[in-house]
């Protein structure tokens, strides 16, 4: 990275870099395991949790609900406020 990059884009970069790769993981795990828990399966081997069948309720209900928890550390905790002037560059670069 040049010398000349803020702060501010620097920061940006890395929460890109980590959402990037959260959601990759997340399409990896879900699409995966949909596939390989949902199709080509007798019926009669088909369970239910909590109303969904098994395959739904561990390929999309939980990763949604997982996908909800890191978004809120990752707002809350992770990303970073970076101080800015009153004309809205960065502080302390000109």
């Amino acid at each position: 990275m040049a010398e000349t990059e803020n702060t501010l884009l620097q920061g940006a970069r890395r929460e890109a870099l980590v959402m990037l790769a959260w959601w990759l993981a997340t399409l990896t795990y879900t699409v995966g395991y949909c596939y390989r828990n949902g199709y080509g399966r007798a019926i009669e081997d088909l369970t239910f949790v909590c109303g969904f069948p098994d395959w739904v309720f561990w390929g999309i209900v939980v990763p949604w609900v997982v996908c909800f928890l890191f978004s809120v550390w990752f707002a809350f905790f992770f990303m970073k406020d970076a101080p800015m002037d009153d004309d809205g560059r960065e502080a302390g670069n000109v």
